[in-house]
């Protein structure tokens, strides 16, 4: 298991969040601030099976709007390992 967290831009974090719900995957929205991307941002919390990271990670890259500019980021992402996971 794996947990990805992503800083996502506000402008495209609703598609971000439908095309991970459209994948299965599920996702906890937090309201963030920072300065990742220097603008308003969300970091998204997804569970996914290591098998299913490429999946994850293309639906956010291919849900993100183009950049603005070239050295401009549309997410960060941040992949960690999960060493026990439990729903109550």
């Amino acid at each position: 298991m794996k947990l990805i967290v992503a800083i996502v831009r506000d402008a495209d974090v609703e598609a971000v969040v439908s095309a991970l719900v459209g994948h299965g995957l599920g996702v906890t929205r937090l309201s963030s601030t920072g300065g990742f991307l220097r603008r308003g941002s969300t970091t998204l919390l997804v569970g996914a099976e290591a098998a299913r990271l490429d999946e994850a990670i293309e639906a956010v890259r291919q849900a993100c709007s183009p950049a603005e500019y070239p050295d401009q980021r549309r997410v960060t992402l941040f992949v960690l390992p999960v060493e026990r996971f439990e729903q109550l």
